[in-house]
């Protein structure tokens, strides 16, 4: 990296450096070294998914119930696993899928050096390097052009603005620009750091984590366990070491029992094995998540900013129309003549090009071409038997003044690019545009994706406002937008005049829609000022100057073919660049929450009803009314199992902030409901002195299974005949673990004892009895007050449900 102490750099030859001045320069550090990086370390990623709060917890008590207790007993243990690697594999793979498009997309440039031009990589780029460039190069590092032919560079990437700029001997050129037409050649000036794409690139290097309300819910949830983990884990220990008589081992077994069913470890599994499951559906669609909550992330966001530039609008350009100023002049053979006498077209001739093809006959052999000049900002060519024809800007070609201009004023208001076709009197020539006749206008109009309209219709229908934030002109920004049909887009916005204030230029972005000469800083303003706002906000972009606001959005969408440092901070990149893939993205990620909501109240009825089973034991001094196989079985039976389908079902319910308090509205009574009625059954079964403790645990398992499968059932609904067969199931399952002799071994089921068997099932029913009063309760006041919040958060409404059974259909 250059020492900002050191002075200039000495001017060097445009034939390039020497061998022994490229060694001097790489001594003294004066070298391009930014480090190759497209995405966090697979040590940052290993690290990130072991060492969390939930494999500690697990952890620990599997590594006590190991020591203490029997070995299966322990099968809880499996959740750490399964959790870390589907984690860490999703993240490799998406690194992996990463790097190789980092690889493939690296430019290479060409210097000169002892007289000869060769290739070499970015990173052996030394200070003063004379670097050739040509049609459709990348510029790598800054410099000052010292040839031009021609030479227009494109600096979308950076600015935003899709014109092509002029470049002549002396003028800065940029990294991270490209050569739209014309060759020439530059010195580097900025090597390593101190480019401007590459400080962009450093300053978003931080790898920052998607912002995830389930996660941080589950997160949430999760500290307030680990608090409560350890007073209850105290009072059951002392109870049981009380109740058990010293016994260390069957305490602690007790103890853990109790401790890790307040854990709602398949929760954190299933959450990672949804998400999961999204991002491999997402894959096939050519959309790489790079963060398993990233697909949650967008299904939140109601802001959306999208960069014209690549995201509405394609490379290269389209004839609108051509119209004639001479009709008895052949003009579409003159405009398919004049695309065969450029090699290297630009975005304007390819498009004549396509639209009109080269004439036949020896009348339209090329004879002479004057190339284009950014002095005299017209091109032309001259042909054996139709003499000379010009093509440029029309206000050079035309006399001040001249009617025509009105016309070419007016279309370049629309944000259209207008080109004059002439027919030069005499041969070509610097004054030969002072003697040509108008032939015909030519009218480009950018290329629109095919997929943005209906793209910005749904994310209308979704009520997700689009905002266009452009570095071009906001005329033309706001006719791209209009014929895209964005709402708003008649009052485009130069950003130039916004306020710095936030609150002010939120504002203001609320109001409008269309945001033209849009500066990179000012793009990361915009994401800050709707955040303030309380918006969950996404930005799409594909250049270097995208980086920074992709990287402070909630969710950054890039490219494929954008620029390796806005695919490195961004969370969602669209391999096909297909501007269309976000409402699947949208789609999934409401599929991933909706579901995950639906099951964590579930998981979560366990914790409740765990915590309060420790409590009332404890206070009780009764043994633990459950071995942990008892409590994996019935988890498994109850939550882990159905679970696990119910989150891979069809969802299309909006997704809603509020999370936690929703789920813990219905995990609450649930749990108090599950507790209550489990611990009466034991309490009784207990005084029943005729009976053993393994009896009365059976007792208890069979009346939290009953509470717990109506628990279920509730979630289950609205009903379609999978979620039947499942739950008929899961309750076949118990039956077999109960009454299989070698399952009931394994599981400790002992049911001979018909008093407690009466019991058991009698206050289960009850239990069920309340649970549906309840549910129902809920929906009287639901329909009785809308806006109140039921506790009943695990029912869908009727209309979701019969959407998820036309998706199953589907």
């Amino acid at each position: 990296m250059i020492d900002a102490e050191a002075p200039p750099p000495a001017e060097t030859s445009p034939e390039g450096l020497t061998s022994a001045q490229v060694a001097e320069r790489v001594a003294r550090g004066e070298v391009n070294d930014v480090p190759a990086r497209s995405s966090r370390s697979a040590r940052d990623i290993v690290r990130a998914n072991v060492f969390t709060r939930f494999n500690a917890i697990i952890g620990t008590l599997f590594v006590i119930i190991m020591v203490f207790g029997a070995p299966q007993d322990g099968l809880f243990g499996l959740v750490i696993v399964a959790n870390t690697a589907i984690g860490i594999i999703q993240e490799l793979r998406a690194k992996k899928t990463l790097d190789a498009l980092a690889v493939v997309g690296e430019a290479k440039p060409r210097v000169r050096r002892d007289g000869r031009t060769t290739d070499v990589t970015p990173r052996e780029l030394v200070l003063d390097d004379v670097c050739a460039i040509g049609a459709g190069e990348q510029i790598v590092v800054d410099g000052v052009v010292v040839e031009a032919d021609g030479l227009e560079l494109d600096e979308s990437l950076l600015t935003g603005e899709s014109d092509p700029v002029h470049k002549h001997p002396g003028d800065p050129v940029m990294s991270g620009s490209f050569v739209a037409a014309g060759n020439g050649a530059f010195r580097a000036t900025k090597v390593g750091r101190d480019a401007y794409a590459a400080r962009l690139a450093e300053e978003a290097s931080r790898f920052t984590l998607t912002r995830s309300e389930l996660r941080s819910g589950l997160d949430v949830i999760l500290k307030y366990v680990t608090w409560l983990m350890v007073p209850v884990g105290i009072l059951l220990l002392v109870s049981q070491l009380r109740s058990n008589k010293g016994d260390f081992s069957g305490a602690m077994t007790g103890m853990v029992a109790g401790v890790v069913t307040m854990v709602p470890e398949g929760l954190m599994l299933l959450t990672s094995v949804a998400f999961a499951v999204g991002v491999v559906r997402l894959g096939r669609k050519q959309c790489l998540v790079q963060e398993l909550p990233a697909i949650e992330g967008l299904a939140r966001v109601d802001v959306v900013c999208l960069d014209k530039t690549g995201t509405l609008t394609e490379g290269g350009m389209d004839v609108g129309e051509v119209r004639t100023l001479a009709p008895d002049l052949p003009v579409k053979e003159a405009l398919g003549a004049l695309g065969t006498s450029d090699p290297r077209p630009n975005a304007s001739l390819q498009a004549i090009i396509d639209a009109h093809p080269a004439p036949e006959g020896d009348g339209w052999r090329v004879t002479g071409v004057e190339p284009f000049s950014s002095a005299r900002k017209w091109s032309g060519a001259t042909f054996a038997g139709e003499g000379s024809w010009l093509l440029g800007a029309p206000d050079v070609l035309l006399p001040q003044g001249d009617p025509v201009l009105r016309d070419v004023d007016e279309l370049g208001a629309q944000g259209l690019r207008v080109l004059l076709l002439a027919k030069a009197d005499g041969p070509l020539g610097d004054r030969a545009a002072e003697h040509a006749t108008p032939a015909a206008l030519v009218v480009l109009e950018q290329r629109l994706r095919p997929d943005a309209a209906d793209t910005l219709r749904y994310f209308a229908s979704q009520a997700v406002a689009a905002k266009v934030i452009s570095g071009d002109n906001a005329l033309s920004v706001g006719a791209v937008a209009g014929k895209l049909g964005l709402a708003g887009a008649e009052h485009p916005v130069d950003a130039r005049t916004l306020p710095e204030d936030r609150a002010e230029l939120a504002q203001e972005l609320d109001d409008n829609t269309v945001f033209g000469r849009v500066t990179p800083q000012q793009k990361r303003a915009m994401v800050a000022a709707l955040q303030s706002k309380e918006h969950t906000v996404a930005m799409t972009g594909d250049g270097v100057n995208d980086v920074l606001a992709l990287k402070d959005a909630d969710i950054g969408v890039a490219m494929g073919s954008g620029s390796a440092a806005s695919r490195s901070v961004a969370q969602i990149v669209l391999l096909d660049n297909k501007f269309a893939t976000l409402p699947a993205v949208v789609a999934e990620g409401r599929r991933v929450i909706g579901n995950i909501e639906r099951v964590a109240n579930l998981f979560l009825s366990k914790t409740v009803y765990a915590l309060l089973l420790s409590l009332l034991t404890g206070v009780a001094s009764l043994p633990f009314p459950f071995l942990p196989r008892h409590l994996t079985l019935i988890g498994t039976l109850t939550i882990g199992t159905p679970a696990f389908f119910l989150a891979l079902g069809p969802n299309t319910e909006r997704a809603r902030p509020g999370f936690v308090p929703r789920v813990l509205r219905f995990a609450v009574p649930a749990g108090v409901v599950a507790a209550g009625t489990t611990f009466l059954t034991y309490w009784l079964a207990r005084l029943n002195h005729g009976s053993s403790l393994e009896q009365d645990r059976t007792a208890a398992t069979i009346t939290l299974f009953m509470v717990a499968m109506w628990i279920l059932a509730i979630v289950a609904r609205p009903y379609a005949w999978w979620k039947l067969v499942l739950i008929a199931a899961m309750g076949g399952g118990y039956l077999l673990a109960m009454f299989v002799p070698f399952l009931s071994d394994f599981f400790a089921l002992y049911p001979d004892d018909l008093p407690n068997w009466g019991i058991a099932v009698g206050i289960g029913l009850a239990g069920m009895g309340v649970l549906e009063f309840g549910w129902h309760l809920s929906g009287w006041v639901r329909r009785r007050h809308p806006a109140a919040v039921s506790w009943q958060a695990g029912a869908d409404s009727a209309k979701t449900g019969a959407k998820e059974k036309a998706e199953e259909k589907a």
